[in-house]
């Protein structure tokens, strides 16, 4: 059994910063892609970010420039840097992680950010 555990969510005011972590622990032997998504009040999920296991990050274009995705493969464990924070980036924020059999999500954290 796989489990991520995310934390870092919360309030911010508009331009403020916040940093999720998401930590895969259990039976996962090799991780490969992980990533962020994220879903808004109304609104299919979308991805934010994703990161290879070599270093190679991909970004949805609303966050280019703002979020940075890094991971630590020695502690199985993504983060997403998220800077200069709009209204529009409220969310709740799910952590990915593709392993080798199966792909494993987070339970989400919230991200409010408040105009």
């Amino acid at each position: 059994q796989v489990q991520l555990v995310e934390s870092g969510g919360g309030l911010v005011q508009a331009g403020g910063s916040l940093r999720l972590s998401c930590a895969a622990s259990g039976s996962i032997f090799s991780i490969n892609d992980m990533g962020w998504y994220r879903q808004a009040p109304g609104k299919q999920r979308e991805l934010v970010a994703i990161i290879t296991r070599g270093g190679s990050t991909v970004y949805a274009g609303y966050v280019k420039g703002r979020f940075t995705i890094s991971r630590d493969n020695a502690k199985n464990t993504v983060y997403l840097q998220m800077n200069s924070l709009k209204a529009e980036d409220t969310a709740v924020y799910y952590c990915n992680v593709e392993g080798t059999k199966a792909i494993y999500w987070g339970k989400g954290t919230l991200v409010t950010v408040s105009s």
